[in-house]
């Protein structure tokens, strides 16, 4: 991903939700102005979530959406209706395509029902217009006739996708905040057979997009190199900002009179969960031998030998607590709906995950009365360092002596 190109956490996520054969394919396609989803007039066509960033206007970046139809049947369409369900945790606008012939039903009003217990603000779109001899394009809000077939209404469903897509500004910085023109940042990055060939990962990218625009300065180090830079450097750094698997090496080097945290710890912040985080790790501290512990990612990858998930930080809270504990995994969409039976819940910095969906995680373990944390946050704590790490944050590191 370039610098320049908008990641697809920060784009507005519209989902077209339906039943089978209501034509959410074929309207996705007349919206976008592009053959993104396979159409056919079999049932059951779209057999997964199918994705797709693009510029929308008026909207800006997006991300499209096209889900199974919600009365798909059998073992397997019950998995469809799963993701179909899954995809709604991160959608920021929801359009219900209805067959405009047969009109809403039973598996329609029950999609309405999800949007307003989500609080996901949502346009219903009636479909396949050209086929009803009594349609009247005087219809009440929230419903509208289109036919993706005629394009007939297609502008106008783009207008009120645009008018419920608006969401406040957030004011809300990765680092600029913290930082003034023309201070030195250092970030420290690990190179090694976890990192990703030829590129940096996107939480780099955004924090060093962020300090660019507050005029500032990045030096970007390997861990290796962090002692020597700052040795050789001549100004005093403002901060230093780590990966967080290299919290206690980059903490032994950077001396106590210059910022300290992590790109974990920045994005928690960011996105919303930094204070849950930090009063979600203290559960470490109250965990029985044998309780369960779940480990979710946002995204997939393919797992190394000493993966930081499935490896490490287990054996970071073993060497911690002193403890054997059971634990289980996630990633991706993949979230369990059952969170009871965990002690605690270690999610990692959420970088591919929208603002919607991470509240929406963290939301879900808080009714069910469960912790959560983040990797960052877990690390610094097995550490030693979190009291150091919250630094930067003086209102957030006070929680740590309630």
């Amino acid at each position: 991903m370039g610098l320049n190109q908008t990641p697809a956490a920060n784009r507005v996520h519209i989902g077209f939700f339906g039943r089978r054969n209501a034509g959410k394919s074929s309207l996705v396609n007349a919206v976008t102005g592009q053959s993104l989803a396979i159409v056919s007039p079999v049932k059951g066509t779209t057999t997964d979530p199918v994705y797709k960033t693009m510029e929308l206007l008026p909207i800006g970046p997006v991300m499209i959406i096209d889900t199974p139809g919600i009365d798909d049947e059998g073992e397997l369409g019950r998995e469809r209706v799963k993701k179909t369900r899954q995809v709604l945790n991160k959608t920021d606008v929801a359009v219900l395509v209805v067959d405009a012939v047969t009109g809403m039903t039973g598996a329609d009003e029950e999609l309405v029902h999800l949007f307003e217990e989500k609080e996901i603000p949502y346009v219903i779109a009636l479909n396949k217009s050209d086929l009803c001899a009594v349609c009247s394009f005087d219809a009440d809000d929230p419903h509208i006739w289109v036919s993706a077939k005629e394009g007939a209404g297609i502008h106008s469903l783009k207008e009120k996708i645009a008018r419920l897509a608006v969401k406040e500004t957030s004011k809300q910085r990765i680092v600029a905040d913290l930082i003034q023109p023309d201070d030195f940042i250092i970030l420290v990055v690990p190179i090694d057979s976890a990192a990703p060939k030829g590129r940096l990962i996107l939480p780099q990218q955004q924090t060093i997009r962020d300090i660019l625009e507050a005029d500032a300065v990045s030096i970007v180090v390997k861990d290796s190199e962090l002692k020597p830079t700052l040795e050789a450097l001549g100004k005093k750094p403002k901060m230093v900002i780590t990966d967080s698997q290299a919290f206690k090496r980059v903490a032994a080097d950077t001396p106590k009179d210059i910022l300290l945290t992590s790109f974990s710890i920045l994005f928690a912040r960011y996105k919303g969960n930094l204070e849950s985080a930090v009063r979600g790790v203290s559960a470490l501290n109250r965990l029985e031998a044998g309780d369960k512990i779940l480990i979710s990612e946002g995204c997939t990858h393919h797992r190394q030998c000493d993966d930081i998930g499935t490896v490490k930080i287990p054996r970071w809270i073993k060497d911690y607590t002193g403890k054997d504990f059971q634990y289980e995994w996630s990633s991706g969409t993949e979230f369990p709906e059952d969170l009871k039976n965990y002690g605690l819940i270690v999610h990692c910095g959420g970088c591919m995950l929208n603002e919607r969906e991470m509240k929406y995680r963290q939301k879900y373990a808080e009714e069910q009365g469960v912790p959560m944390t983040n990797y960052g946050i877990l690390i610094a704590q097995t550490q030693g360092i979190l009291k150091r790490s919250l630094e930067p944050f003086p209102d957030i590191q006070k929680l740590l002596e309630i």
